[in-house]
């Protein structure tokens, strides 16, 4: 024993595996939160790499949405003093022929002391041999190579108690006992909308650190930064903060969202050619009528109605939505049709019911957000002559016309109320008497004045031309 090597001596006989080496190297793992960060989807980065999607979304979830520090885009790369998988894919090929540490170290270009310690450091040992396999030799050296750190919460058990408390403690009157509020089971996902939340102090994570300092101003222990906060919430394994924790955040979600997937969500049924920017510079102005705006309002149990306001006249008129047979019947079955009456089949049939009775001439553009109910403007283009423009993402005050009339009409279908309960005569008696209030901005003359006076003066033109 004493004329072995100390790497020798240290050989034991059969093992436990330590575990199934991953599916991937660390490589693919670089690669795949690149594709992360550029704003694809866990499953579609998978895709890339050559991993399954099941893997790359687990991968996703361990880590909270965020690319482990060594894995990020700002991580240096690895150093060259260290063999890479391609070299110990040849290491264990020229193994396998037979030769020697010094002649494999010629044709791979390192010592071969290099070599050696190679072959001893990170063999397979399960049958007590010094197997040299590629794949084994990597999964080795990576675990080896990590350097893991205690999270400062798992380390400061009292720093990591006014952190949780002022997270997730009871709410509560001073002096009496806590209100509990509703009960609320974590899923381990994002909070639905519309749906009850769990209680807690709920202070944000920022909050939490600057009132640290206020707290403690002498006790620098008692620090931590609010990115630290996040991380101990998100990321798994660490040892400090439960993910449940996350439901108190005032996003209530689970994962982080890269950035670069959030700036690239919109509508696939909007393209550049169609967004307001490409707007005629008449509507913008409203010298000439026939631009309108449009937009829902919801209410209770997935209702809704339909509104459509002319820019230069404040003329308004609204879109009946029942909800379609079966809606309120049986469970929603995923990705099946929108019952509730205002998918986008149903929407364009409204628009082109109700903006078809108006003559051509007023019925020159629409501009609309980007909601998934106008997913058939292209047919409603076809089908009323109407151009159909779509606003910048979270603008509403694009369609500012839109947005006023939608604030008069909630003085008849107030918010929290179900909205199917009206019928079209209803909300034909609705428009008409808002198209009866005069208006300032029109000289006190009313929307059906104003509208009617645009008429005229169109179909005077028309007859002119003629």
């Amino acid at each position: 024993m004493a004329g072995r090597r100390r790497s020798d001596r240290k050989l034991r006989g059969k093992l436990r595996s330590p575990g199934r080496p991953p599916v991937a190297r660390q490589e693919h793992r670089h690669r795949f939160w690149a594709f992360i960060a550029a704003g694809k989807t866990s499953e579609d980065a998978a895709m890339e790499v050559g991993v399954s999607r099941p893997v790359g979304t687990r991968w996703f979830r361990q880590a909270g949405g965020m690319a482990p520090s060594h894995l990020a885009r700002s991580a240096k790369p690895p150093s060259g003093r260290y063999l890479s998988f391609a070299e110990r894919e040849e290491i264990a090929l020229l193994r396998v022929e037979g030769l020697g540490v010094r002649e494999v170290a010629r044709r791979v270009g390192r010592a071969p002391s290099t070599i050696s310690r190679e072959l001893r450091r990170n063999a397979a040992t399960r049958g007590g041999e010094l197997d040299y396999r590629a794949t084994t030799a990597q999964w080795h050296a990576e675990r080896a190579g990590r350097r893991p750190k205690a999270a400062k919460l798992a380390a400061n058990p009292e720093l990591r108690s006014y952190v949780q408390e002022r997270l997730g403690g009871a709410v509560g009157v001073p002096g009496r006992a806590a209100v509990p509020g509703p009960a609320v089971s974590w899923k381990g996902r994002r909070h639905g909308r519309r749906q009850h939340r769990r209680w807690g102090l709920a202070w944000s994570p920022q909050q939490i650190a600057e009132r640290l300092r206020v707290d403690y101003p002498n006790e620098g222990r008692m620090r931590i930064s609010h990115e630290a906060i996040y991380q101990a919430l998100y990321i798994q394994g660490r040892g400090a903060l439960k993910r449940e924790l996350t439901a108190c955040l005032r996003t209530g979600r689970a994962l982080r969202v890269p950035r670069a997937r959030m700036q690239g969500r919109g509508k696939s049924f909007v393209t550049p050619e169609i967004l307001i920017s490409e707007r005629p510079a008449e509507a913008e102005d409203r010298a000439v009528p026939g631009h309108w705006e449009g937009d829902l309002i919801l209410g209770l149990n997935r209702s809704a109605i339909g509104t459509l306001v002319e820019r230069t006249t404040r003329f308004t008129m609204l879109l009946h939505l029942p909800p379609m047979e079966g809606h309120g019947v049986g469970p929603r079955a995923k990705n099946g049709p929108a019952l509730a009456g205002h998918g986008a089949e149903a929407v364009r049939d409204a628009i082109t019911g109700t903006i078809t009775t108006l003559p051509e001439q007023v019925r020159r553009s629409l501009t609309w957000d980007q909601g998934s109910e106008m997913a058939q403007h292209a047919r409603l283009r076809v089908e009323t002559g109407l151009a159909v423009y779509f606003c910048d993402p979270h603008s509403p005050w694009q369609r500012g016309s839109n947005e006023n009339t939608n604030g008069l009409l909630r003085q008849y279908f107030p918010k929290g109320t179900d909205l199917s309960v009206h019928s079209a005569d209803d909300l034909a008696a609705v428009a008409a008497a808002l198209n009866s209030r005069p208006r300032k901005t029109l000289g006190w003359r009313t929307p059906a004045e104003a509208f009617d006076a645009a008429l005229q003066s169109v179909q005077k033109g028309v007859a002119t031309t003629a």
